[in-house]
């Protein structure tokens, strides 16, 4: 397999992980970082050492022209997602493009069509999915190892610092200069949790989306939601909740969790572990390995494998970040609901952990758990799709 150039767009914060993959990578001889775009070039300290000395510019459709580049990983504000895949895609350049793939449907339509009709291949960051875990869980859905599915959980107890909504203009907003971000906890820090979840049920298409229900708060100084859930509900007839906050009291890994009606699967994606529980048998615990994605996505266009994580793969997602971009601004938590915990400069808000995790393990929302500062149940917005 000959080796494949690649055009880094966004190499600091998270990009830092695409820049130590790629290096990983690289060392297999699968891969070479022909170039970083970036609007300040990085300097010798920020480059990981073993990458040589791409070339560096601001100009992203510049860069893929003078490096010929075959892929383009983008990791880049989520505004600027749907532009800059589709000028690769005008050059015949592959993508990786970062989660979320588009703060709305509307852009998100406008991309994936675009790449379709380029003919380019389209490999959303959603690493989650790469997981063996996750085509195991489906077998045991489908082999009736927890009897029929009920419905599908997930819960994500994480904290962030004040500074946090700092790091970038675009941090903790819902539009930034008229432009929609849709920047909130479900729909980036913990959206693996939401696309996760639905792939469990094999709900991953925009039409497998009937209705998603919200409640999005926060007790950050921020536009957008730090504490919230969602409720789909999905063609098949089955519940997907996803509860999360980024106040937690003692942050956690995220994890889904499928219930069946006669056992439950619980699913921790970051560490690849898998607890299997039902009727008449003892826990069972696994652990899986991983594909990594831009290595898939590589191997797609040599060797022919499937792309993992499709642009259409997370139309069911992208459902669920419209109805967070249409719902109503975040309503702040009084300020009883929440305390700021001065050594480590974040916002706790009391028992939200149990709150995000009866949620999982209930299909319920925080108004229906009985959160004092949730929204009262008939003002939730409710979603048709």
């Amino acid at each position: 397999m000959s080796t494949v150039d690649i055009v880094l767009a966004g190499a600091r914060g998270h990009g830092r992980w695409h820049l130590d993959n790629i290096r990983r990578l690289q060392d297999k001889g699968i891969v070479r970082l022909a170039g970083i775009c970036e609007l300040t070039p990085l300097t010798g300290d920020e480059l990981p050492e073993g990458l040589g000395t791409p070339e560096q510019s601001a100009d992203f459709g510049a860069l893929l022209d003078s490096t010929g580049a075959r892929i383009a990983v983008i990791c880049t504000p989520i505004p600027t997602h749907t532009d800059l895949a589709l000028e690769a895609a005008r050059r015949q350049v592959h993508v990786l493009l970062e989660k979320p793939p588009a703060p709305s449907y509307a852009e998100f339509r406008r991309m994936a069509d675009g790449v379709a009709e380029a003919g380019v291949a389209c490999q959303i960051g959603f690493q989650s999915l790469g997981s063996h875990a996750v085509p195991a869980i489906r077998r045991m859905i489908a082999e009736g190892t927890i009897g029929e599915l009920v419905g599908i959980g997930g819960a994500g107890a994480w904290a962030r610092p004040e500074s946090y909504y700092r790091r970038a203009p675009w941090a903790g907003k819902r539009r930034l200069h008229g432009v929609d971000v849709i920047d909130g906890a479900l729909t980036n820090p913990l959206a693996h949790a939401v696309a996760t979840a639905l792939a469990l049920g094999g709900s991953t298409r925009a039409e497998d989306v009937i209705e998603v229900e919200t409640e999005l708060l926060r007790a950050n100084d921020i536009e957008s939601d730090d504490t919230s859930c969602v409720r789909v509900i999905t063609a098949q007839g089955h519940r997907v909740t996803v509860a999360a906050t980024l106040c937690a009291e003692h942050p956690d890994e995220p994890y889904v969790v499928v219930h069946g009606s006669s056992g439950r699967i619980t699913f921790w994606y970051k560490q690849d572990r898998v607890l299997l529980q039902r009727a008449d048998h003892g826990p069972e615990e696994s652990e899986y390995g991983r594909t990594d994605l831009l290595e898939n996505l590589v191997l797609h266009l040599s060797d022919g494998d499937d792309l993992l994580v499709t642009p259409d793969g997370t139309g069911a997602f992208m459902k669920v970040v419209e109805a967070i971009r249409l719902a109503p601004d975040p309503a702040p938590l009084p300020a009883g609901a929440w305390h700021l915990l001065a050594d480590e400069q974040r916002r706790v808000v009391p028992g939200v952990d149990g709150l995000v995790a009866a949620a999982a393990d209930t299909l319920a929302l925080y108004s229906e758990l009985g959160a004092p500062w949730a929204l009262p149940h008939g003002l939730r917005k409710e979603v048709s799709t």
